[in-house]
C-alpha cells in the first residue's frame, strides 16, 4: 500500500485515480510515501523520512522547499499546463477590464443606485467617463510562451491584435503550437518598446525577480496597459505605483493584491483568480495523482522541477531507482558493484538535470540486500529503491 498525504482539499478526479486497494489517502497519514498539495505552505515543515516525491496542483511551487528536496533525493512535480485555459481567459478579460475602463463604471453605476428614475439620465451624461479603447488593431507584447503565454497570444491574434512574444527559452512543444500570425522578439527591451499591452507569463526566480522595473516602464509608450496573472514578484511594486501615478502607464490588473496596490489608482486587484475554475481544480488535481502513480508504482518521471524527465519500458521484473548528484562515474560505481554480484541489467536510462541525476535499471535477479547496503554508502547518492521486486 503507498501512502498520500494531502495537504488542501483536492479535487474528486485526482483522488480518484489512487486505486484503493493500493492506496491509502487522507489528510493525517503520518509517514506517507507522497504528498499531494495545492496552497498549502511546506517551507520550514518537516517532512518525513518516507516521503519520496511530492505534487503540487498546480504550476508554481514557491510553497515547497525545492532545494531542501532535491538534496534528500525528494522528486518535487508541477502541473504546467493543467490550468492553462482558466488562467488564458482571465488574462483576456484583464485586458478588456483596463482597456474600457469596465470596473469604475460598474463601481459608479452602483454609487447611483438610490437616485431612482434619474438613474438612465445620469448614465447618458456620464457614461463619457468610463470609455477606453477597443484590443482589435493594438499590439500585445506576450513575456513567456509556455502552454499559458501560447494561449494568450493565439487568442489574442484572433481577436484582431499584433501580437509579438519573447521567451529566450522556449519549448519545441510551445514553439508548434503558436499561431503563424505571432512575431517574435528578439530582446525583452525592444518587446517593451513596441508594445500598447503587455502580459506577464513568466516563473518567478531570481532572474526574473523584479523583470518589470522603473528602467524597463521608462522604454514603454505612456498609457501601456500591464496585465500579471504569474507571480507578484516579477514586477517592481513601488516602481508600478509610480509610474501608475505618474501617468507612465495607464492600468496594471495583477491577481496578486497588496495593501498599496489596492490604494492605487490604476491597480486592478483581482483576489487570485486565475486557476479559480472547477475545470482547472480538477485538471491540476489529476495530473498531480496520474504523476505520483506513475513515479510511485514505475519509478518514470514526468514534469518534475528538480528531477529530469525519465521513461523506460520495463524490460525485467525487478526495477532499481537511484537518485544521485550528478558527477562522473555514477553510473559506473552502480553497475560495477550489481555485476560483482552476478546481477544482470536487461535495461537502463540515466537522466540529469543540473547538478541532480536519476537512474532506471531494471535488472533479471533481485539484487541482494548487501549489494543494496552498499550501494547506499556511495558518495553521491542521495536515495534508492525497488519496484516490482518478487
Amino acid at each position: 500500500m503507498f501512502r498520500i498525504r494531502t495537504m488542501n482539499k483536492i479535487s474528486a478526479p485526482g483522488l480518484e485515480l489512487f486505486p484503493g486497494d493500493r492506496y491509502e489517502v487522507a489528510a493525517d497519514l503520518p509517514n506517507p510515501d507522497a504528498i499531494l498539495v495545492r496552497s498549502a505552505d511546506l517551507r520550514g515543515a518537516r517532512l518525513p523520512d518516507s516521503v519520496l516525491a511530492i505534487a503540487r496542483a498546480g504550476a508554481g511551487v514557491n510553497n515547497i522547499p525545492v532545494g531542501e528536496c532535491s538534496g534528500r533525493g525528494i522528486v518535487v512535480f508541477n502541473t504546467p499546463g493543467a490550468n492553462a485555459n482558466a488562467v488564458k481567459e482571465l488574462a483576456i478579460a484583464s485586458m478588456l477590464l483596463c482597456s474600457r475602463n469596465i470596473v469604475g463604471g460598474i463601481n459608479w453605476a452602483a454609487s447611483i443606485a438610490g437616485e431612482a428614475g434619474g438613474v438612465p439620465e445620469l448614465v447618458e451624461r456620464e457614461k463619457a467617463r468610463f470609455g477606453g479603447p477597443e484590443l482589435r488593431g493594438k499590439t500585445l507584447g506576450v513575456v513567456g510562451l509556455g502552454a499559458i503565454g501560447a494561449m494568450v497570444a493565439n487568442d489574442a491574434a484572433v481577436l484582431g491584435m499584433d501580437v509579438v512574444g519573447f521567451d529566450p527559452f522556449i519549448s519545441v512543444d510551445s514553439a508548434w503550437s503558436l499561431s503563424r500570425a505571432v512575431a517574435r522578439a528578439d530582446s525583452l527591451d525592444g518587446l517593451l518598446a513596441g508594445a500598447d499591452y503587455l502580459t506577464l507569463h513568466a516563473p518567478l526566480c531570481d532572474d526574473t525577480k523584479g523583470l518589470l522595473n522603473a528602467e524597463k516602464f521608462r522604454l514603454m509608450r505612456k498609457g501601456a496597459r500591464i496585465v500579471n496573472l504569474s507571480r507578484g514578484g516579477l514586477v517592481n511594486e513601488a516602481d508600478m505605483i509610480e509610474a501608475l501615478n505618474g501617468g507612465k502607464l495607464a492600468a496594471y490588473v495583477t491577481d496578486f493584491p497588496s495593501a498599496r496596490l489596492l490604494a492605487c489608482k490604476g491597480a486592478i486587484c483581482i483576489p487570485h483568480l486565475g486557476a479559480s475554475t472547477p475545470e482547472a481544480e480538477d485538471n491540476c488535481a489529476a495530473m498531480a495523482a496520474r504523476q505520483l502513480v506513475d513515479f510511485l508504482e514505475s519509478g518514470e518521471i514526468l514534469n518534475s522541477v528538480n528531477y529530469p524527465p525519465c521513461r523506460l519500458e520495463r524490460r525485467a521484473p525487478h526495477r532499481l531507482l537511484v537518485t544521485n548528484r550528478n558527477v562522473p562515474n555514477m553510473v559506473g560505481q552502480i553497475t560495477t558493484l550489481l555485476a560483482e554480484a552476478n546481477v544482470n541489467i536487461a535495461d537502463l536510462i540515466n537522466r540529469h538535470l543540473g547538478g541532480l541525476a536519476y537512474n532506471i535499471i531494471d535488472t533479471e535477479q533481485e539484487i541482494p540486500e548487501d549489494v543494496l547496503g552498499r550501494l547506499g554508502q556511495i558518495d553521491g547518492v542521495a536515495r534508492f529503491r525497488i519496484v516490482g521486486k518478487g
